[in-house]
């Protein structure tokens, strides 16, 4: 008598057909807003907050936007020119910076050194208004100093910067103001070159840049001077 086994297999399920299991949306929900507060934490808060205190304790004069005082007030920033007008003082670079016209929507006007609206002519070498302005500057420039009609006027003291807010000088720029300051305010021409020569900042790192003068410092320190003359 011959035995016989009965086998059962179990039966075969194919992936292919087999049912994706429901999404939970407030699963997925919960999981981004979870995310989003942790991108808003790190970079939002965490990241701004450190660097805030790492550059407040080793470089606050910086980090407050270079400002510079005169008896507690701050008078400006050494990284943004001012207007300088009068025989007295020493006159910065050009500014090229203009502001909406309040007279006409969707124009504007010359407002020099006007740090909200950084920017230069944007005019080419080639541009005829560009070189009428120079070459009105250079003559002005040659008048306000009592220089020869020939005398070579500085670049920078008749050209504007790409930002229009230059706070500096060449130091050839300076050296030829220096008569009209001094008669102005009643010094030598010794001890105004003195205080053009306090106020020079050298090459950065030694090698980049050129010598330059922060005229707001060097129109500061003149002030300074003749209030202590005074007293």
């Amino acid at each position: 008598m011959k035995s016989s086994s009965l086998s059962i297999s179990a039966p075969v399920v194919s992936t292919a057909d087999a049912e994706p299991s429901p999404v939970s949306w407030g699963r997925l929900v919960a999981s981004s807003v979870r995310a989003a507060v942790a991108v808003m934490l790190v970079g939002g808060i965490a990241y701004p907050l450190a660097t805030t205190g790492v550059a407040q304790a080793l470089l606050p004069y910086a980090a407050n936007g270079s400002m510079v005082e005169r008896n507690g007030l701050v008078m400006g920033s050494a990284l943004i020119g001012q207007q300088f007008a009068g025989a007295s003082y020493f006159h910065g670079r050009p500014s090229a910076t203009v502001a909406p016209d309040p007279d006409k929507e969707g124009s504007s006007i010359a407002a020099p050194y006007n740090a909200a609206q950084s920017g230069g002519s944007n005019q080419g070498g080639t541009h005829k208004d560009l070189a009428d302005t120079v070459a009105a500057r250079v003559a002005q420039y040659r008048a306000d100093n009592a220089l020869a009609t020939d005398a070579v006027v500085p670049v920078d003291a008749v050209t504007a910067s790409a930002s229009g807010l230059d706070p500096h000088i060449s130091v050839a720029n300076a050296l030829l103001q220096v008569p009209r300051v001094a008669q102005a305010r009643k010094l030598t021409p010794e001890q105004v070159r003195q205080m053009v020569a306090q106020s020079t900042q050298g090459r950065t790192f030694g090698l980049l840049g050129e010598p330059r003068v922060n005229v707001l410092r060097l129109n500061m320190a003149l002030d300074a001077q003749q209030t202590a003359a005074k007293e």
